[in-house]
């Protein structure tokens, strides 16, 4: 127990530096960026002093360092800030879009792992046939493919073409049950058989690597079925590198559910990253790429430990 807090402290210590390089980086890609959000407030046909009395009024016309400071010290106290443009709080605006994004980013993972590791399995117990073959070249092509051009192949044939499911929306979990998933199935399978394709090949690998071990060999000698010996021996043992790699395809949903929120339609929090781009609404932009950058790190680090949790030796390697 004392090794695995010290383990946990390590781990939780080691994120400071991350979320601090992440922070000025988002900061100064933002501020750098052409456009001034007072001009955009007030249109072009403002003069020099009134968008400067709007500048001073949200504080942009000081420093970098300071506004770097301002929002900082901020951030620690859980205040990302205000909206230039919806006038409300920062986090109050992303708790506000955040049920969708939630629901799309469990519903991807969910597909991808029902793809991925049956699929990757499969192909494992069958190494150098056709079939394994096929199985890595589509896998291959999956992670190649872009998901905005797999979200609009998805809408155009099930959505416009076949007309079994609507092509672009939203409905709360409010509005029923199949009602809510209905409008999310195209966008979960476009989001989510691009990280199926990922996780197939770590399955596979990591298959193959304990089913060439001694001990699966003697069971099977043993006369041990082989159904036991793939899901209750190899599996559970081939599910650590799994499990690393579920953690980071999850945080990378969140990050890819920007592009497919615009494209579908889907007012979550990628959507909102994108209207304020174009509004240039400083706070906005920096809360919600901060949020997802803790998000990410949040959950990388919640697999780690569950790691060193179910593997003792990888936290005893690592103290």
């Amino acid at each position: 127990m004392k090794n695995y807090l010290l383990y946990l402290t390590k781990r939780v210590l080691s994120l400071i530096p991350v979320l601090f390089v992440v922070s000025v980086i988002v900061f100064l890609i933002i501020h750098m960026t052409p456009g001034d959000p007072a001009i955009v407030m007030l249109g072009e046909d403002a003069t020099a002093e009134q968008v400067e009395e709007l500048r001073q009024q949200l504080g942009l016309d000081l420093p970098l360092h300071e506004q770097y400071l301002n929002w900082v010290l901020g951030a620690l106290q859980v205040d990302l800030g205000s909206s230039y443009f919806m006038r409300e709080p920062v986090t109050e605006a992303i708790m506000n879009h955040l049920g969708p994004t939630i629901s799309l980013t469990i519903l991807s993972q969910m597909i991808a792992l029902l793809i991925a590791i049956p699929i990757g399995i499969f192909a494992a117990r069958r190494r150098g046939t056709m079939a394994d073959q096929s199985v890595m070249g589509v896998s291959l092509l999956g992670m190649s493919v872009p998901n905005f051009i797999l979200g609009l192949l998805t809408m155009l044939m099930f959505g416009v073409i076949l007309r079994w499911l609507p092509v672009a929306g939203y409905a709360p979990l409010s509005a029923g049950l199949w009602e809510h998933m209905k409008y999310l199935i195209l966008p979960a399978v476009s989001l989510g058989t691009l990280q199926a394709a990922l996780i197939t090949r770590i399955t596979r690998s990591s298959m193959l690597e304990v089913l060439n071990n001694n001990y699966i060999k003697s069971a099977r000698a043993k006369g041990v079925k082989e159904r036991q010996i793939i899901y209750f021996h190899a599996f559970r043992n081939a599910f650590l590198p799994i499990l690393t790699v579920i953690g980071q395809t999850f945080g990378g949903l969140i990050a890819g559910a920007v592009i497919t929120e615009t494209i579908f339609n889907i007012p979550g929090i990628g959507q909102l990253t994108i209207n304020s781009i174009e509004r240039r609404d400083y706070p906005i932009i920096q809360g919600v790429i901060f949020f997802v950058a803790i998000a990410y790190v949040g959950i990388n680090l919640f697999v780690d430990l569950l790691y060193g949790f179910i593997n003792p030796r990888v936290r005893l390697e690592k103290n």
